[in-house]
């Protein structure tokens, strides 16, 4: 079995040292320009073109949870990868709970009013303020996949209601479950914080626009998730500053970094993370990789599978 890795970042000799274990009998290399040599599988992000471009491949993995750049290369350079080569993301590998911790603190640091207490205390006021009142503080998420599973779980045991908007309805206990462009807007009318975990798909762009926050009740929050093209900047800012919106925390942004001159950076009611709410634990995904890529040599179909007119 002969495996080709490519990761711009990653640390490839301690991944191909690790894989190497998990798949005793593999040749694994890491992929260099002008490696042409037959490979049977290609673990990558953000590949080049030509690393898998006319390769008779059985399956391609991507190194995460999204694909939005492989199938953005695919649109510009189709022969890039056969259509009937599988393609594979990440369903959890740890990135699960480390969007439950991240959702769940701020939602808390929300519904505790910290962020008022922080404002107050900017301003040398000692007020105690009243308490929100959980049935009122509904959580809506927008994503309904693995990711968004895991954060309705964990926000589930602090009381909070919890609903999901989503392509397909889903049967989650004690989840409302709203579908389609025809439920979005009953969806959104008593969503006081909006968690964006969608994928990115043609459809999805730009989705958190001004129409949509409209919607939202008055003095609601924004957790933006996923990625930074769901959001319209602007229409964020105005939400903002019109007082319809009272916090947005933001991991993910159109451009990444994020420009120094942006006014994100700069507005009281906006934190930022650099794109850290959940990343690609080692030991998690090269053992997912591997338990799938045994499968496929048995002839069994591991979990995972893009699909790519939908574009997750």
């Amino acid at each position: 079995m002969e495996i080709i890795f490519y990761h711009p970042t990653f640390d490839t000799p301690y991944w191909i040292a690790e894989l190497g274990k998990k798949l005793p009998g593999a040749k694994i290399r890491a992929w260099q320009r002008g490696d042409n040599a037959p490979a049977d599988y290609a673990l990558v992000w953000h590949p080049p073109v030509e690393m898998l471009q006319g390769r008779d491949l059985k399956a391609v993995f991507a190194l995460g949870a999204g694909v939005d750049s492989i199938l953005s290369k695919l649109k510009a350079h189709p022969e890039m990868l056969a259509q009937s080569i599988p393609l594979y993301r990440l369903e959890d590998t740890g990135m699960g709970s480390q969007m439950q911790e991240y959702a769940v603190s701020q939602v808390l640091h929300w519904f505790r009013r910290f962020d008022d207490y922080q404002a107050l205390q900017r301003e040398g006021r000692w007020e105690p303020l009243p308490d929100y009142p959980h049935d009122t503080f509904t959580i809506g998420i927008m994503g309904a996949g693995v990711l968004g599973s895991k954060v309705a779980q964990s926000l589930l045991a602090w009381g909070f209601p919890v609903r999901c908007w989503s392509r397909s309805r889903k049967k989650w206990p004690q989840v409302k479950s709203f579908a389609g462009e025809g439920e979005l807007a009953d969806f959104l009318q008593h969503t006081r914080v909006l968690i964006n975990l969608l994928p990115n798909t043609a459809e999805t762009v730009g989705i958190i626009n001004q129409s949509l926050l409209a919607q939202l009740p008055d003095n609601s929050y924004v957790l933006n998730l996923a990625r930074g093209v769901h959001v319209v900047e602007d229409s964020l800012l105005a939400g903002l500053d019109s007082g319809k919106l009272k916090g947005a925390m933001l991991d993910v942004f159109s451009r990444e970094p994020l420009p120094e001159a942006s006014p994100l950076w700069r507005h009281p009611r906006v934190t930022i993370t650099p794109h850290v709410a959940a990343v690609t634990r080692p030991q998690e995904a090269i053992a997912y990789i591997s338990q799938s890529i045994m499968q496929l040599e048995r002839g069994e179909k591991p979990g995972g599978q893009v699909d790519r007119e939908r574009g997750y």
